[in-house]
């Protein structure tokens, strides 16, 4: 299938005061490239993107297929991949790398004890979706086995969830980190495939709260959001998404 590549140019502004959220901050920085490729679905990278679009840096998009024939090896990356990010002498690739660096840039990342728990949910949010992506990734005469196991398991996970959770308003509490745009992409591709399971509780109210922020509203309302335009998984997938 046709390959398309996003590229995302991430520049110094100073985000606008948001009533009621606290304001990131913005360390003085050089510019810092991230790269997303949506290919045939949004994986991988939209949760990468989201966490430019918090902090309301500008961000301009470039499309083409040139990446994969004249950038791929010519970047010094070293393992070359998409999403990748560029900032000066630092150059990363693989989704969680590069948010935890953008975290840790952005003062998006916890500290502390946070820290510990930040690893914990981070990890738990990833074998979330990872049972997810075996359950989608069958063939046609299995998906429906794979489905009812998951399916079977899935209001446990989001009790431990919402468990975790508590109160919030974010993962870790007060202060929202890289973990919450990592949690709200890939509980929301959950949320697709089971939308039954997610139609009220407090799991579905952190959602709806995270995409409600008004710098991620205004994405998912644009015509930028990849949700519009492609699917969760790749189309050979048993279940591809939306």
């Amino acid at each position: 299938y046709q390959r398309r590549v996003r590229g995302l140019l991430v520049q110094r502004q100073e985000a606008q005061p948001r009533s009621g959220l606290p304001k990131p901050a913005l360390p003085h920085r050089r510019r810092c490239e991230t790269h997303t490729e949506p290919s045939c679905s949004q994986i991988p990278g939209q949760e990468v993107r989201l966490v430019p679009e918090w902090i309301s840096s500008g961000i301009n998009a470039e499309y083409g297929d040139s990446w994969f024939k004249d950038k791929k090896h010519s970047l010094g990356l070293d393992f070359p991949n998409l999403p990748y990010l560029i900032d000066g002498d630092v150059k990363l690739t693989q989704n969680l790398a590069v948010l935890r660096y953008l975290g840790r840039k952005f003062d998006l990342h916890p500290s502390g004890a946070d820290a510990a728990r930040s690893d914990l949910f981070e990890q738990y949010v990833v074998d979330f979706r990872e049972a997810l992506t075996k359950a989608c990734y069958c063939s046609a005469d299995q998906f429906e086995e794979k489905k009812a196991e998951f399916v079977e398991k899935l209001p446990h996970r989001i009790e431990e969830v919402a468990k975790f959770i508590g109160a919030g308003p974010y993962a870790l509490g007060e202060k929202i980190t890289y973990v919450d745009f990592l949690a709200l992409e890939w509980l929301d591709n959950i949320a697709a495939f089971s939308p039954e399971h997610f139609k009220s509780g407090p799991v579905a109210d952190y959602i709806n709260r995270m995409k409600n922020l008004p710098p991620l509203k205004k994405f998912y309302e644009s015509d930028d959001c990849t949700h519009k335009t492609y699917s969760i998984n790749s189309p050979m997938a048993a279940w591809p998404g939306w």
